[in-house]
């Protein structure tokens, strides 16, 4: 995906509803039972929700609520929106009395941009209109933006200089913020919050980042493929999954250049992009934390992403590089 300004195509809502009410004598739902389906866009994506339930107008009903939901926080988190909160931050530097959510998640994003000494920062944005200005210039240098000018860039980033409070937000002036290394993720587990509290107990949650609810109605895992970087539409891994997110950064995602040199992952303490994984698959029980590490995790080394995940709340790690595809969890390597 090179030209939208996010590497989520998706987002798709599969609600299994039995956790409302009687549905069949054996407890599962009925095969022949169509589904109550949505489909728009949201957070830049193509968006898809279904409800599985016999009871349609229940079905609809969560369906409002669900998009409701995420159209809420989309006009919190959004890029793309002229008058989303976070355009507003961005723009002049401060925020006065921010929504609950913005401050949760903000806060989350220092936590870790600690947990991962720096490497998950949401103020890299500077990094992205940078690359992205160079290269949208007839003739660009295909070395990508000088040294100069990544330097000047370096200068306005560090998620530490977010000043983060319940009644204001301010940074730097010059400074920016993007969220999409995490905010999919944090708008997933709010649409989980939702649907549990109405009672959903058999869901696949997919904003970008997957997250299940409880097995399949049938006992099952759900199944999430990883993407294969090479095929499109294909898969390199299908992961079984209970009561579990899975979020996957890969440098294929958006690329910059001709040759595809650059990527959107950007190392905050250098300015370069992600080289050493094709895509990294992280599996948690929060999307939040699957979203924000497989990002932090494309500019770590093995050894030191083995090391975090007891720490970081990962219960498993996906590498998929030339040499091929490696796991990692927190107990072991295979």
């Amino acid at each position: 995906m090179t030209q939208a300004l996010t590497r989520r195509r998706f987002i798709r809502i599969s609600a299994a509803a039995a956790g409302l009410g009687p549905l069949s004598i054996s407890g599962r739902l009925r095969a022949d039972i169509a589904p109550v389906t949505w489909r728009g866009t949201m957070l830049g994506a193509v968006a898809t929700m279904e409800i599985h339930d016999e009871d349609r107008r229940r079905a609809e009903r969560l369906i409002t609520l669900a998009c409701a939901e995420a159209r809420r926080l989309e006009r919190l988190f959004s890029l793309y929106l002229d008058d989303s909160a976070l355009v507003e931050l961005n723009r002049k530097g401060i925020l006065i009395d921010p929504a609950a959510e913005m401050v949760d998640l903000l806060s989350a994003s220092q936590h870790y941009s600690t947990l991962t000494g720096g490497l998950f920062d949401v103020t890299v944005q500077p990094l992205w209109d940078l690359y992205a200005g160079h290269f949208s210039q007839d003739e660009a240098d295909p070395a990508g933006p000088a040294a100069k000018e990544i330097q000047a860039a370096l200068a306005r980033i560090g998620s530490s200089r977010l000043s983060i409070s319940r009644d204001r937000i301010t940074m730097p002036r010059g400074m920016a913020v993007t969220l999409n290394g995490i905010a999919q993720g944090y708008v997933t587990d709010k649409v989980v919050d939702l649907l549990r509290a109405h009672g959903i107990s058999h869901s696949l949650v997919d904003m970008g980042e997957a997250r299940a609810i409880g097995a399949r109605p049938d006992g099952q895992p759900w199944e999430v493929g990883i993407a294969d970087p090479d095929h499109v539409g294909h898969a390199a891994a299908v992961l079984p999954i209970v009561d579990r997110a899975v979020s996957t950064s890969g440098a294929y995602g958006l690329q910059f250049g001709a040759k595809a040199q650059f990527n959107h992952l950007f190392d905050p303490r250098t300015g370069s992009c992600a080289t050493g994984y094709r895509s990294v698959t992280a599996v948690s029980r929060s999307a939040t934390a699957a979203d924000a590490l497989s990002t932090a995790f494309s500019l770590m080394q093995e050894e030191e992403i083995r090391s975090s995940l007891p720490r970081a709340g990962i219960d498993r790690v996906d590498l998929i590089n030339d040499a091929g595809h490696t796991t990692l969890t927190a107990s072991r390597q295979s």
